[in-house]
């Protein structure tokens, strides 16, 4: 027993190492993992800060109606979002600035992406309409089908039809092109909505249409039936009972539709629907179809609106729930009922009280109608954009829902920054796009990079100097901090976005003094623990207990000082408290899983523990030559020899 007592520190020392051994080769293993398989590519090199490498430089103008101005707290406010969004990654170094009080220049390093530069000027404006009516997008623009039942909006509508009524008189052609079809952002329902999905959806064949259409009249499931409209508005038209009724396509369009050119006075939510253009190629000419969908971003709240996805297009109801009631936006894959991950990514979001009580109202109302009808459907729209529009199956009172489509992780991703962040108090034009070269020139960098060397070799000197063999031991660790971190700041640059600028550099320089610091603690704590008489394998020991809670506080202090920093800064600043507080820890992990073990398993060689003049731990070199009884038989090395008196006896006889 007692042997297995002895043997059992030996070993630990080993276990550690080889644990650290282990997680470096899993770091760079990683690193190889993106290279060979990111998307995009990872790379064996940190991705360079703006400073750097250089980027792109992006001039954004307001873009905002007949009589409205930009203000300086708007700017301000935007400023703000776009930060946060091209920094939703983690550190990507982005700049933006104000130009002339009213445009915002982003400066964004190396080659952003396409998706990230639209989502730059997009407002990301969140809202759920209820739909009125759907219809199929040809690949060229169909006449649009005379209008039936609620398949669209009636153009002389005498008030709110029955939704039953609607639904069974709808030809199973208009019905099929609401919800039947193979491929699109609408093929599979969100996780929010699925409950009771018995009732097949129509087939999209005309030869099984009809059992389709037949199908919602059999069931027993009620439908809704508004209320017969009580008052009148001006010039005959029915008051709408909800969100989804038909009277709403009767209703002249906004003046904002008006005022700039896609409608004319008096013209109607139904024939705006009629001449709205999905795809470019339908377009009128002088009116790109982009122009449609920034006016649809811009549309009020209360108003009907249309909208387009990748292959319907629909007239919906005003907004029901606003983007202001959502409180969190994370993307994911989807799952299904028994909780198994799916292949689907979607975009989950969190409401708030009064948007979980509008969402409940909203399903409540659109659960009951039959399936294949338009007005069971919930539109979620972002920008103009209808990004899908599944039908309601069951009432949602969490206030948990989902976005699902043709989403990739990316877009996904972009979209739940957007949503996440907030939208921007008005939609931006790409005023200037301009490829900008480094801000640092190469000779700079390769300045301070030569200063960093400078440094580590001056440090290098005295360890040698002042520890001997022993600071052979501060060079190992120096190296092995400087793998880890580089592996570090390697990895994150693929993982996080981070990219290493200027000012990151110069942290890294100053973590070299922040590292050479705890070995010097450790050491002078084991020499101290020599002087006064152990031996240097309980030296070590007892030294490590000492010096560990020292080195622990100093570098917690370091860290949170860099956290500070990192927080209340901005930009080139942020790039230094983080990297200070990366190299940090890595020197926390670096004593206690490479110094500490490395020095015990040296304690036990006989050139250290025979106290060898070059080994650091040399007692003439120290002051304590001399053998002395210090009582109750314990035999140490006077500490005393520069007084004089190397046989004193403390607290028994010679």
């Amino acid at each position: 027993m007692a042997t297995r007592a002895r043997r059992r520190p030996a070993g630990k020392p080993r276990q550690i190492l080889t644990i650290l051994l282990l997680l470096l080769v899993a770091l760079y293993a990683g690193i190889a993992g993106t290279t060979a398989w990111g998307s995009p590519h990872g790379k064996w090199t940190p991705q360079l800060g703006l400073d750097l490498e250089g980027g792109r430089q992006i001039t954004l103008q307001p873009i905002v109606g007949k009589g409205q101005q930009v203000n300086a707290g708007e700017v301000e406010q935007a400023v703000n979002i776009i930060r946060n969004r091209v920094n939703g990654n983690g550190v990507s170094e982005a700049q933006v600035t104000t130009v002339n009080k009213s445009l915002i220049q982003v400066s964004l390093p190396g080659n952003p992406s396409e998706q990230t530069l639209k989502s730059l000027a997009q407002s990301s404006q969140l809202s759920f309409r209820p739909v009125i009516t759907a219809q199929q997008i040809a690949p060229a623009q169909t006449p649009t089908p005379t209008p039936s039942g609620s398949a669209s909006p009636s153009s002389t509508p005498k008030g709110s039809k029955s939704p039953a009524t609607s639904g069974k008189s709808t030809p199973a052609k208009s019905q099929a092109s609401s919800t039947g079809k193979s491929t699109g952002a609408n093929d599979l329902v969100p996780q929010a909505f699925k409950a009771d999905t018995s009732t097949p959806s129509p087939s999209g064949k005309d030869s099984s249409s009809s059992k389709a259409t037949s199908k919602p009249s059999a069931t027993s499931t009620p439908t809704p039936k508004p209320t017969t409209p009580q008052r009148q508005l001006p010039g005959a038209r029915p008051t709408p009972s909800s969100g989804s009724d038909d009277a709403w396509g009767d209703f002249p369009v906004d003046s904002i539709w008006v005022d700039n050119g896609l409608a004319t006075p008096g013209e109607t939510y139904t024939e705006l629907f009629q001449a709205y253009p999905c795809t470019q190629a339908a377009a009128p000419k002088g009116k790109p179809a982009l122009k449609w969908q920034e006016i649809a971003a811009q549309a009020p709240a209360g108003q009907p609106n249309v909208g387009c996805d990748d292959t319907e297009k629909y007239l919906m109801g005003p907004v029901e729930v606003q983007g202001k009631d959502l409180t969190d936006a994370s993307y994911g894959q989807s799952t299904n009922q028994q909780g198994v991950a799916t292949n689907q990514v979607v975009v989950n979001l969190k409401l708030d009280g009064t948007g979980a009580k509008a969402f409940a109202a909203v399903t409540e109302r659109l659960t009951p109608y039959p399936a294949g009808n338009p007005k069971k459907r919930f539109a979620v729209t972002v920008d103009g954009k209808v990004i899908t529009a599944p039908e309601s199956q069951a009432v949602i009172t969490d206030g948990q829902a989902q976005i699902s489509g043709n989403f990739t992780e990316s877009s996904a991703k972009t979209l739940a920054n957007q949503l996440k962040f907030g939208a921007l108090p008005f939609s931006f034009k790409e005023l200037t796009s301009n490829q900008v070269s480094p801000q640092v020139g190469t000779d700079q960098l390769q300045k301070g990079i030569l200063a960093g060397l400078i440094g580590l070799a001056l440090v290098v000197l005295y360890s040698l100097l002042q520890y001997r063999a022993l600071g052979f031991v501060t060079v190992a660790s120096l190296v092995v901090a400087g793998v880890s971190s580089y592996g570090l700041v390697t990895l994150l640059g693929f993982t996080s976005g981070f990219r290493l600028t200027m000012a990151g550099v110069t942290g890294l320089i100053v973590s070299i003094g922040i590292t050479a610091d705890s070995f010097i603690v450790y050491f002078e704590r084991v020499r101290d623990e020599v002087r006064s008489g152990r031996p240097l394998r309980a030296a070590v020991e007892t030294g490590w207990a000492r010096a560990r809670r020292t080195i622990i506080v100093s570098d917690a202090v370091n860290f949170l000082a860099a956290a500070v920093l990192y927080v209340l800064s901005e930009d080139n600043v942020k790039a230094f408290a983080f990297t200070l507080g990366l190299s940090t820890l890595v020197d926390i992990a670096v004593v206690m899983m490479f110094t500490h073990p490395v020095l015990t398993m040296l304690a036990r060689t006989r050139f250290f523990g025979s106290g060898h003049k070059w080994s650091g731990f040399d007692p003439d070199r120290l002051g304590a030559a001399g053998v002395t009884y210090a009582g109750r038989g314990r035999v140490t090395i006077a500490d005393r020899k520069a007084a004089g008196d190397s046989t004193a006896v403390e607290g028994g006889h010679a």
